[in-house]
């Protein structure tokens, strides 16, 4: 019965657990593949949140490459509004695929990018780049380690950006130069562009406008923006209008400053109402699982009390059939008592029978066995006459007795040593059962001579003072 309750409940739960388990029925790769369709599309909230899905998802599945890559594209997603939102969920990028390494290449990228938001932290806020450096020449000797080209002028481009940053121009422009040599045709504007701006820092303008004509932006308004205003102060430096110069780049500041905050305007919404929506979600999650909780709880209660009502009924049926069990076992407990009982009275006085039956054919042996005795017949057969017997016919008695009464009068002795041989030879006459009148004429002593030596034998030598016990008895003990 319990089993089938439980068995009962689980159900209950599975069923609920698969409901709620439909609603994530996609996997963390596929969320993570929808998210770049919807990226690509420029939905950037419905690729964010998808994101986000896939970081949980990959988590609860044990995916932990789609997890660190969701990481590095959520931080791509929100680098140009929140560098340090982007920075922080780039670490946990590095976090997860340092746990769980898998694809070297990846792990070079993933340095790349969170030096390059470290980068842009430490530009924003007027820090130092050491921490930018730490994941740019890590990666690019990894790179290098593992002569994957691309990756190497790659990282070499972010040194000499950053290095740019610091205000070393000469160092950045060597760095461009080594990147330009590995760059492939992807890679080559970019390189290029840091290259152009290092020549236009150091006010090498021929240089830096012959690398800015080498660019092609292609569909890149913003690579394009670069170019056009790179050459628009080249040209405006030879003419010498340096305060029109400085007046365009505090435009361009300004409506970077503007794109920027709308940028971090835009992304303070979207955390907001992405945060709405995930306590919406929670609270519509927490009615859900209170309703079924419920529901679950009442059908569990109906099955409890059920299975109380039964176990209770069987238990007093058990209960029932163990006191007619009991009362059955105890009656046949007392009739075995019974039986045993009769059985044990039956042997006893069988024994008793046998025992007497015993002491009546040694009784009737040793009197059989006295009467036979020589000196016995002379001192049954001398009446009221005078009885004398020699040492021999003493030593005679004394043995036959000592023979069939186990030693008796040897222990006497050995035990009452100093008893005299007159007092031996009264207990072995007393033993015999002869009158006290024929130990008289033996002893040539009156009656009450004798029960006066009887007594006085049996209190001073053996210690008994109780008038009822007589020599005879003391004898037998």
């Amino acid at each position: 019965m319990k089993r089938s309750i439980i068995l009962i409940i689980g159900i209950l739960l599975a069923l609920y657990s698969c409901k709620q388990q439909g609603q994530q029925t996609q996997t963390a790769k596929a969320c993570l593949e929808e998210a770049e369709r919807a990226l690509q599309d420029d939905s950037i909230r419905l690729g964010e949140t998808l994101l986000r899905q896939a970081i949980r998802q990959s988590e609860s599945e044990g995916d932990w490459h789609t997890y660190y890559i969701s990481y590095q594209r959520l931080a791509a997603t929100l680098s140009q509004g929140n560098a340090e939102k982007a920075l922080q969920l780039m670490k946990k990028a590095l976090q997860a695929y340092e746990q769980h390494p898998d694809d070297e290449r990846n792990h070079i990228i993933l340095l790349d990018y969170a030096g390059t938001y470290a980068a842009q932290v430490a530009y924003a806020s007027d820090e130092s780049y050491d921490e930018a450096l730490g994941f740019i020449e890590k990666a690019y000797e990894l790179a290098a380690q593992n002569r994957i080209t691309d990756l190497m002028c790659q990282t070499l481009t972010s040194l000499a950006n950053i290095t740019w940053a610091e205000g070393k121009y000469r160092e950045a422009l060597d760095e461009a130069q080594r990147a330009e040599t590995l760059a492939t045709v992807d890679l080559l504007p970019g390189t290029l562009q840091v290259m152009g701006r290092c020549y236009l820092s150091l006010n090498m303008l021929d240089s830096a406008e012959n690398i800015y004509k080498q660019i092609e932006p292609g569909d890149d308004v913003h690579l394009a923006y670069i170019v056009q205003s790179s050459l628009a102060k080249i040209a405006l430096r030879r003419m010498g209008a340096t305060k029109l110069e400085d007046d365009i780049d505090e435009t361009f500041e300004q409506i970077e400053d503007f794109y920027f905050n709308a940028l971090q305007q835009k992304d303070d919404y979207y955390q907001e109402t992405l945060r709405q929506e995930v306590e919406n979600q929670q609270l519509t999650y927490r009615s859900n699982l209170f309703r079924y909780l419920l529901i679950i709880s009442i059908v569990a209660g109906a099955l409890i009390i059920i299975a109380v009502v039964m176990v209770f009924r069987y238990r007093m049926r058990l209960i029932r059939q163990h006191q007619a069990y009991e009362k059955s076992e105890l009656k046949n407990e007392l009739l075995i008592q019974e039986q045993e009982k009769r059985q044990l009275q039956q042997e006893k006085e069988y024994q008793q029978a046998q025992l007497q039956q015993t002491g009546e054919v040694v009784a009737f042996l040793q009197n059989y066995i006295l009467e036979r005795t020589e000196v016995i017949k002379k001192l049954n057969l001398s009446n009221d006459s005078r009885v004398v017997l020699n040492q021999r016919e003493w030593a005679e008695v004394e043995r036959t007795l000592n023979a069939i009464d186990g030693n008796r009068f040897a222990n006497i002795r050995e035990q009452y040593p100093e008893m005299q041989e007159d007092d031996i030879r009264l207990c072995i006459l007393t033993r015999l059962g002869l009158s006290n009148r024929a130990i008289g004429n033996i002893y040539c002593i009156t009656i009450s001579a004798v029960q006066h030596r009887k007594l006085k034998l049996k209190k001073d030598l053996f210690g008994e003072t109780n008038p009822d016990v007589t020599l005879e008895q003391i004898l037998t003990k």
